[in-house]
């Protein structure tokens, strides 16, 4: 496998550590990554995590910009001065820091959500309704383009 797939979801325990998910350790594995790059989502409640592929996605994302501008130097706050290197322990685990939880709203149980390149870490309530809106997204953009191959002539508008 390739990239981050499926979802879990996983107990903090009272030392504050949490267990990645072993096809989520197998996909850094692979990809020469020792532990995870974590960072509060640009988008959401939750946390970006990855190893190579994740990384090279921020530099090809910060390589639009030229070094030393406004933008990139705040993307790059973004991507990286508000991350965390979290390695693993001996039994796959991972102790998210306090800020890091904090940033996400997680308590006491996380939510790993594979994306490909990137997963996400969600408090598991907050990646419920994530999930049902993001449903609701997709059955109106389907049936948005359904109604665009059916106003196109014959052979326009499909893919």
């Amino acid at each position: 496998m390739n990239g981050f797939v499926s979802s879990y979801t996983n107990r903090i325990d009272r030392k504050g550590r949490v267990s990645v998910p072993a096809a989520f350790r197998q996909v850094l594995a692979a990809d020469g990554f020792e532990g995870l790059h974590c960072y509060p989502s640009l988008d959401f409640a939750a946390l970006d995590a990855g190893g190579n592929g994740l990384l090279g996605e921020i530099e090809r994302q910060l390589s639009g910009f030229k070094p030393f501008s406004e933008d990139h130097d705040l993307l790059s706050t973004a991507f990286y001065g508000a991350s965390a290197h979290l390695s693993f322990d001996g039994e796959g685990r991972v102790m998210l820091t306090d800020e890091l939880r904090e940033m996400a709203g997680i308590a006491d149980e996380v939510s790993f959500v594979g994306l490909g390149y990137k997963f996400q870490i969600w408090e598991p309530g907050r990646f419920r309704e994530h999930r049902e809106t993001a449903r609701r997204r997709l059955l109106a953009l389907r049936r948005a383009d359904g109604r665009q191959a059916e106003a196109s002539p014959a052979g326009e508008g499909a893919a």
